[in-house]
């Protein structure tokens, strides 16, 4: 299996009073990596990158890697709209050493496919470390058309996709004409991805419960699709709530009422509405019941979150 397969988790980035909050950023990752996710990003979209500046952005990436050590790799997300930058952006990272490089197609300029085949390639050829392409193009206004991911593989450095088009028969496409590792990026899709033969996510979700997450990729890969389903319709009210207002701020929300984090982020992102956080409260609440999987035991994160939610769903 690649490095890049399995449930990937792209980390909020915690501010405590406007400042980068580096420790709850480590101890964060430090838990999830324990609850056996496979990879962790920094810096992607989720974690408020075009927030923050250069330094902030290389003290949360080593930060982070000092903390997880070898526990899991940890890839740095990277966007951009003027090829020469991202690649000399990516020249200047490669001294931190990071497992990979997620980057996305340029936003706002709007490229032809010949123009994002070719922002790749120079990207591709700065980096030191494997490139995963991020196709979400709700938010770069291109998508990343399958005959140019198709070229794109034959760059020896470019390795997976994140695909977040939000197209089923794209992502059944990829999978059957390319070789590339496939990343789900949309969450309400990932049951649907992993029994397509997709190898993996990119789940903002996941910062919830990622032992769930993993155990229905594992199911799936398992061939337990009856158990995945059930499973994946037990998460999909908690993820369609974490995706009802703009991300990451109900991320931000539920890890703030498991006392991870400070409700905090950076403008012109905002937190969840009061409305908002009672409905998460109460789904939060039902998903922290679910038993490990093999355990009819609560895991002893759920106790505590359950004893900090109780207070808001009465």
């Amino acid at each position: 299996m690649s490095i890049f397969e399995g449930i990937w988790i792209p980390l909020v980035t915690p501010f405590r009073q406007g400042k980068l909050d580096l420790y709850s950023a480590q101890q964060l990752a430090l838990r999830l990596s324990a609850a056996g996710v496979h990879g962790l990003v920094v810096c992607g979209t989720t974690g408020e990158a075009a927030t923050l500046n250069e330094h902030e952005q290389d003290r949360i990436l080593c930060g982070v890697m000092e903390a997880v050590q070898t526990r899991c790799p940890v890839v740095m997300g990277v966007s951009g709209s003027d090829t020469r930058l991202v690649a000399e952006k990516i020249a200047r990272l490669n001294a931190l050493r990071p497992a990979g490089f997620l980057v996305s197609a340029p936003s706002y300029v709007r490229p032809s496919q010949e123009g994002i085949r070719l922002h790749f390639e120079a990207v591709a050829t700065a980096a030191e470390s494997p490139v995963i392409l991020y196709n979400i193009p709700a938010r770069t206004g291109v998508n990343i058309d399958v005959a140019t991911v198709a070229a794109l593989e034959q760059h020896a450095n470019i390795v997976a996709i994140k695909e977040s088009s939000g197209n089923l028969m794209q992502t059944m496409e990829l999978i059957s004409r390319t070789d590339l590792t496939l990343l789900c990026g949309d969450d309400a899709m990932l049951f649907n991805t992993f029994c397509l033969g997709g190898h993996g996510a990119i789940s903002a979700a996941a910062h919830i419960r990622p032992d769930l997450f993993v155990h229905l990729f594992e199911l799936v890969r398992a061939g337990q699709i009856g158990p995945a389903r059930t499973l994946f319709k037990q998460l999909l009210p908690m993820i369609q709530l974490l995706f009802s207002e703009p991300n990451p701020g109900p991320v931000k929300a539920a890890l703030a009422m498991q006392g991870e984090i400070q409700d905090e982020l950076r403008l012109p992102m905002t937190r969840m509405t009061a409305t908002g956080k009672v409905k998460l409260a109460k789904a939060l609440e039902k998903l922290m019941s679910i038993p490990v999987a093999g355990n009819t035991a609560k895991p002893e994160s759920a106790i505590r979150g359950k004893s900090r939610l109780l207070g808001l769903v009465r």
